[in-house]
This record gives C-alpha cells, structure tokens and sequence, in this order.
C-alpha cells in the first residue's frame, strides 16, 4: 500500500465536508476560480495546509529537467484535489489529474464540480494505480 494512502484516503471526508459547505454558500453557476478560492480558504480555515504548485522533476529517457507543475489544490501533502465548474467532468479531467498524482507520487485525487445541484454529484475520486495494494 502506498505511504500516504491512509491519510489520503481519511483526508477526502473532511475535504469534501468543506466543498459542500462552499456549495451551500455559492450555489452552482460561478466561475471556477471562485470556488477554487472558496474552498482553499474552508479548507485553510479547518487547519489544512494547501499548495497551488510544486517542483518536480520530469524525467524522459536518460533526460530530466525540474519543472513548476500547476494545479488547484494540494491538500496536506498526500491529496490533489481539482476543481471544476463544468456541465460535464470528461475522460481528459480525470486523465490530467492521474497524471499529476504520478508525477507527485501522491495515492489519491478528488475532482469537484461545483456545476451541480448536488455536491456529492460532482466528486470523482481517483485512486493511482496500485496504490490501495498490499
């Protein structure tokens, strides 16, 4: 099992809790940035750390070279987290996000779509390959 996939996997309850909150607050219809903002400030206020960013570094072949990956949310330091407002969540959003969490060797990921009248309709959870294996 991965290092940190308990901790990811404990972390998701608590980090959906504070995007249903958000939603309750925003409803759906904003910008993205809106409730990326939102939700980084919930998350903030329960006593997370959270990073838009990290250096990682790309290798290829026998090249390699650090590069600043971008994403939403990185809870913790065990849980990507991207949001979206979006009407549909499509195979590339899910695509990109397990991309990240194989280059940050991170075991789990949420995508949110606040574009929902339901929250708890807009959450996707992605797990790494192999990382929830023995």
């Amino acid at each position: 099992m991965h290092r940190l996939f308990s901790q990811a996997s404990e972390l998701t309850g608590d980090v959906i809790g504070a995007a249903i909150e958000v939603h309750k607050d925003k409803g759906p219809g904003l910008l993205e940035s809106i409730y990326e903002w939102c939700l980084r400030m919930e998350l903030e206020l329960r006593g997370h750390t959270v990073r838009k960013q990290e250096h990682v570094v790309i290798r290829y072949k026998q090249f390699q070279r650090r590069e600043e990956l971008r994403f939403d949310l990185f809870v913790d330091a065990c849980l990507l987290v991207e949001v979206k407002a979006v009407e549909t969540v499509h195979p590339i959003h899910k695509a990109q996000l397990l991309s990240y969490m194989k280059l940050l060797d991170i075991p789990l990921g949420l995508i949110i779509n606040f574009h929902v009248l339901k929250l708890t309709d807009g959450v996707s959870r992605l797990i790494l390959p192999g990382a929830n294996s023995p």
